[in-house]
């Protein structure tokens, strides 16, 4: 069990806040940790590792890792630190990067061989694309068997195809190794098929949690499903209006009438929901 109960002052874009966070986490868990940026994900996930400070307690299985009187360093808290950039040594090959972790031979080789990066194991980092890049950081988080792994946004530089294979094998890793994980993700498919619990953050705080399915899967009233994004324009065609919406990757236009678009502006977030396949568009309540 991970026990975290921390306050920190942060400096975001409006001022202070108050990074404010009271959390139990299930023993071999993986929790996907969102919201908007400069919520605290990241402060909150290198506070777990030792790496910036803060008031409060930390516990795990029992043993603290910082309260009042003590805080554990990074090293002596047994995680693995999975970071956006890699963060690989460049002058290491694939196979060193591992061992200066550990020196586990065996246990290198069987991650290699895992991720299917065997026959690279003689390469230097800077010869590797970026997917196979990360997964040389996966394996060598992994490299001293870690009670919890840390990600931070592992996969968001990757594409789509990468991203899978790499979803597979963190999952399969976290699975093998029976590791907590709380990993850092803005992407609602990645977090529903890894993730067994979904703690969401705004403004320092905990405004949601349960699983993925609970907190993602939320509509209203009679709705079929609610799309999050943003209002990009409002087009005036004949007697009616077009808004145009951005959600994730794609761009959908939605038909309003007259009095509908003069309650929206372009920039706002809004939510695009459907009822019988008839998409309609609504404010989205804080």
């Amino acid at each position: 069990m991970l026990a975290i109960n921390i306050r920190k002052t942060l400096l975001g874009a409006t001022g202070n806040m108050e990074l404010d966070i009271d959390l139990m986490i299930k023993e071999h868990a993986f929790v996907a940790l969102a919201g908007k940026s400069g919520s605290g994900k990241t402060t909150l996930l290198r506070v777990l590792a030792g790496l910036e400070s803060a008031a409060g307690s930390i516990k795990v299985d029992g043993v603290i890792w910082q309260d009042e009187k003590k805080v554990l360093s990074s090293q002596k808290r047994g995680i693995g630190f999975v970071f956006q950039d890699y963060a690989l040594f460049a002058n290491m090959s694939v196979k060193e990067n591992l061992l200066y972790v550990c020196k586990d031979e065996t246990l290198a080789d069987e991650l290699l061989e895992m991720t299917e990066l065997t026959a690279l194991r003689d390469r230097l980092p800077s010869s590797l694309s970026g997917g196979q890049q990360q997964r040389v950081s996966l394996c060598r988080a992994m490299m001293n068997r870690p009670k919890l792994l840390l990600m931070d946004e592992p996969l968001s530089a990757l594409d789509p195809e990468m991203r899978s294979k790499l979803q597979h094998d963190i999952l399969n890793l976290h699975k093998i190794f029976g590791t907590t994980t709380v990993m850092v993700s803005h992407d609602p498919s990645e977090i529903y098929r890894l993730a067994d619990f979904m703690v969401v953050l705004d403004a320092g705080k905990i405004v949601k949690e349960g699983t993925p399915k609970e907190v993602m899967l939320k509509t209203q009233g009679s709705q079929k499903f609610s799309l999050r994004g943003e209002l990009l324009d409002i087009i005036k065609a004949d007697v009616i209006y077009v808004g145009v919406v951005s959600i994730g990757q794609q761009i959908v236009e939605v038909v309003m009438d007259s009095e509908e678009a003069k309650q929206f502006y372009v920039g706002e977030s809004v939510l695009i929901s459907t009822k019988a396949f008839s998409p309609t568009i609504s404010k989205l309540l804080p």
